[in-house]
């Protein structure tokens, strides 16, 4: 079986973010990893005898999709710091979509923005439909409710308190958004949204 592997990401100084809580962000990362890849061999092994392990292969399955959804986010969110800030390319396929979808960027920053508040634990993720040329802004609670099937993930803040309450306390959280998308690199949201047009 062939395992995950766990990223090194070349996160550059952040705005705001300090590099203590991504030391620690980056550790629940590598957990993610490590659990994703111990489920699968579980449900291999356990997979020998189903009848006798229908009910921990079904709870295995659940959990799976939390650890594996888990990596995926964190792989986004990371990747996105790689290179350092770099401003949205105004003549980019990805800006003109969303200047017509929200009538101005900054209305759909503030749409993110608003979205991203939503009290809770979870994501809030800028998705492309690409069966109806769409993009659409979702919170996606823990790490995997609400995932949009079939859609392109473009733009993703982890929402959770271990991304954030170190430097900006609970109540910093609209701070912490601002300084997101002052460390975000666009070049890497912009070339997701190319890859599927």
């Amino acid at each position: 079986m062939s395992l995950y592997i766990q990223h090194n990401f070349s996160i550059p100084v952040l705005v705001g973010i300090s590099e203590k809580t991504n030391e620690e962000h980056l550790k629940l990362y590598a957990g993610y990893v490590k659990n994703t890849n111990e489920i699968l061999a579980s449900i291999q092994n356990l997979s020998l005898d189903p009848e006798n392990n229908s009910y921990v292969l079904g709870e295995l399955s659940r959990r799976f999709t939390f650890e594996f959804n888990g990596m995926k986010n964190h792989e986004y969110y990371f990747h996105s710091f790689e290179g350092g800030h770099k401003k949205p390319n105004i003549e980019s396929n990805l800006h003109a979509l969303i200047v017509t979808a929200w009538g101005s960027f900054d209305s759909w920053m503030q749409s993110f923005t608003l979205l991203a508040k939503t009290r809770g634990v979870g994501w809030a993720i800028l998705y492309y439909d690409k069966d109806a040329k769409k993009l659409l802004n979702t919170w996606v609670d823990e790490q995997h409710l609400g995932h949009l099937n079939s859609c392109q993930y473009i733009v993703g803040i982890d929402m959770w308190e271990h991304a954030f309450v170190h430097d900006y306390q609970p109540s910093g959280k609209a701070n912490y958004i601002k300084d997101y998308f002052e460390n975000l690199n666009w070049s890497h949201p912009e070339s997701l949204f190319e890859k599927v047009l």
